[in-house]
């Protein structure tokens, strides 16, 4: 059996590499980031004809090897270092057929690396319907290499790119044209100083602003040193040798492309009309966005109660078949009650990574972006930032990863500071289970008061992060100007595969980051609610016996008053107590100051706290929301979650920067304790200064 080759997939963005990269990996494949640096890596296994075995690595959308940002870095930084670990064996350039002029300038610097490299024209099923032909054996011969005609979308091409892979020893390395004939003398001193270095290698370390962490440093250091030109030539020699490859690729295509414009049909343009209007565009997004919540709530209804009735009854079947004792009370009251607390919520999670995916799989989210940069340059902020608030709404960390692509340092360190405010999905469940708590089941013009909560509880932290980018805009002194561009792709119908692993990958994602932090601290919880010191909790049976002598209580309500009061007495009431007075204001008892302090671990831990504080004080098996629906707020008398202190909690969830993790990652990435320690306070106290006047207003 052969060794494992390391095959790399590279090309522009949308140009359907991610679909290339799952039809040849499937769910073998992981998510992880490049070592010391937050940028996203995903890589997988491939079996390959003949027993080979491949590890793909599915490297970041780069339009050329001349870098910009820190994504187009990792890849240079890769195919110069032929000691890395993931260098490539073999390259597989992924292009569009409809944009192959501009996919084949990447393809030409990388054959000029002297990589064994793959062309697979992808979307090869919309040839016929473009009205496009390719002379593939005149472009192979003029190209130096095989060629893969695919479609990820019709499953064709795919075994044939395989077979390829697998036999990339027999591809030509030979450079498809001659780049240094821009500066002959220029390039033929740098050959003379570097007998030993490939040419073109040579010139990207001289013309690239890249952090090279891997590499040789005093190999780039001796190279560097080289500049004899000022920054204005060798940008001159690079515009120079751009112009000669697309030179080149013209050329090429005049024989080996033809374009038969009366057959070409493209409604892409009436769509734009539509989609992008400043008026009408707006408007669509906002019926997409009630439609989505809406989905949310209807099609994730019949689950939920499944999942919350199958945990409350493996709860008491637990209970029944194992002894009494510590680790039956810990598995029932502690371990269940607390993943149950987040495996509920499963379905509309998914649900809503379903939507996302779906909206970036057809097109549809880049006119969002190209939309959305309208408003944002108002408010200080570059169209690119768009994407990080978007995806905030799956998460935070990576939202705030992709930062990275903003040019301007004020732009990305206002981003990065007002990202936390809008929804993400760790915040769902908190809102899901108040909503369904405090907001009653009627409808407005045929749309639920909940997901109608929920949509406006989304735009409230949208909204919040604008008025805040324009606030520190406008107290930020530092001078910026940065330009926006974006890359319509063209409108397709989203392909099942790649929609199913997206929601398969983010939905385990979540599932198993905060199940891993929850079941730690359903644990943790259960000893400090089970156990107490004093009398007061030792003798809880006695102390409440006596008090309650002269009521003749059924013995179940007794057995619920003395589990109470030793829950209030173990050290978790006594620290809830604690604490009490100061969330007090905001309609709050100790057991929701208890869950709102555990979960800065994870928001949604919220859920999870409170489900295992109730399973510990009380003995009835039912599920999480009839337990919280039944409990009283003992400084009045009535109902605890009313619909002042849910409101209030819901709109403190909404602005308060509750988690760890995401501060962590602002700090690496403004490299000073300074922005994340005031994120952390200005954030904490405006969510406490709202859900105060919330609470105060609506009691």
């Amino acid at each position: 059996m052969s060794k494992q080759i390391n095959v790399a997939l590279i090309g522009n963005p949308n140009t359907g590499k991610t679909s290339v990269f799952n039809s040849l990996t499937g769910l073998n494949q992981k998510v992880g980031n490049y070592p010391g640096i937050t940028v996203e890596k995903k890589e997988g296994i491939c079996k390959l004809p003949r027993g080979v075995k491949a590890h793909i690595i599915d490297l970041p959308g780069t339009y050329s090897l001349n870098a910009s940002s820190l994504d187009e870095n990792v890849v240079i930084e890769l195919l110069l270092n032929k000691n890395d670990k993931d260098f490539p064996d073999v390259a597989v350039v992924v292009s569009d057929v409809e944009n192959l002029k501009r996919n084949l300038l990447l393809y030409t610097q990388i054959k000029d690396l002297q990589i064994p490299t793959i062309l697979a024209i992808n979307m090869s099923d919309r040839m016929v319907y473009k009205g496009i032909h390719l002379d593939i054996p005149y472009l192979e011969q003029e190209l130096q290499t095989k060629i893969a005609l695919i479609s990820t979308r019709k499953n064709k091409g795919i075994n044939e790119l395989k077979e390829l892979i697998t036999n990339f020893k027999e591809l030509s390395i030979t450079p498809c044209l001659s780049a240094s004939e821009i500066d002959i003398e220029y390039f033929s001193k740098l050959r003379k100083a570097f007998p030993n270095q490939l040419l073109y290698k040579l010139w990207l370390v001289i013309t690239q602003d890249v952090n090279f962490g891997k590499v040789d440093r005093k190999e780039i250091d001796a190279i560097n040193s080289f500049k004899t030109m000022g920054k204005s030539d060798l940008k001159r020699l690079q515009q120079k040798e751009t112009i000669k490859r697309y030179q080149f690729i013209n050329n090429t295509l005049k024989k080996g492309q033809t374009i038969d414009l009366k057959t070409a049909k493209d409604l892409r343009i009436k769509l734009d009309r539509i989609l992008t209007h400043k008026v009408w565009g707006y408007l669509i997004f906002f019926v997409i966005l009630l439609t989505i919540f809406q989905a949310i709530y209807e099609w994730a209804q019949v689950p939920m109660e499944l999942i919350d009735g199958a945990f409350a009854f493996l709860s008491e079947w637990t209970k029944n078949i194992m002894p009494e004792g510590v680790f039956t009370n810990l598995i029932t009251e502690g371990i269940i009650p607390g993943l149950g607390g987040i495996v509920i919520f499963i379905p509309q999670i998914a649900f809503l990574f379903l939507f996302i995916a779906v909206l970036e799989e057809s097109g549809y989210m880049s006119r969002v972006v190209f939309l959305m940069d309208r408003i944002m340059r108002r408010f200080g902020l570059s169209g690119k930032s768009v994407v990080p608030l978007i995806s905030g709404t799956a998460c935070a960390i990576p939202a705030i990863m992709a930062t990275r692509n903003i040019e301007s340092w004020k732009e990305r360190l206002i981003t990065i500071l007002v990202t936390p405010f809008t929804t993400c999905s760790a915040r769902l469940p908190v809102y899901l289970i108040i909503i369904e708590l405090v907001i009653p089941e009627g409808r407005f013009l045929g749309l639920g008061y909940q997901p109608l909560t929920l949509m406006l509880l989304y735009l409230i932290g949208f909204g919040t992060a604008i008025i805040s980018a324009w606030i520190l805009n406008k107290i930020l002194k530092m001078k910026s100007k940065t330009f926006f561009v974006v890359e319509m792709p063209n409108y397709k119908m989203p392909l099942f595969k790649n929609v199913a692993l997206t929601v398969l990958e983010k939905t385990k994602s979540f599932v198993f980051g905060a199940g891993k932090i929850i079941l730690a601290i359903s644990i943790v919880l259960w000893f400090l609610a089970s156990y107490g010191p004093g009398d007061s909790f030792n003798n809880a049976e006695e102390i409440v016996t006596t008090e309650f002598a002269s009521e003749n209580l059924p013995s179940d309500e007794l057995q619920q008053k003395i589990s109470s009061h030793k829950l209030e007495h173990s050290f978790i009431g006594i620290a809830g107590q604690a604490i009490e007075p100061a969330i007090r204001p905001l309609g709050y008892d100790w057991k929701i100051g208890i869950a709102i302090v555990s979960s800065f671990a994870a928001r949604e831990v919220f859920v999870g706290t409170l489900a295992t504080i109730y399973s510990v004080e009380n003995d009835d098996v039912d599920t999480i929301t009839n337990r919280m629906a039944k409990d009283t707020n003992q400084t009045t008398g009535g109902k605890l979650f009313t619909l002042a202190s849910g409101i209030s909690l819901l709109l403190f969830y909404a602005f308060a920067m509750q988690c760890m993790s995401t501060l962590a990652v602002v700090k690496r990435e403004t490299n000073t304790w300074k922005w994340p320690m005031l994120q952390l306070v200005i954030m904490s106290a405006f969510a406490y200064v709202v859900a105060l006047i919330a609470y105060q207003l609506l009691k």
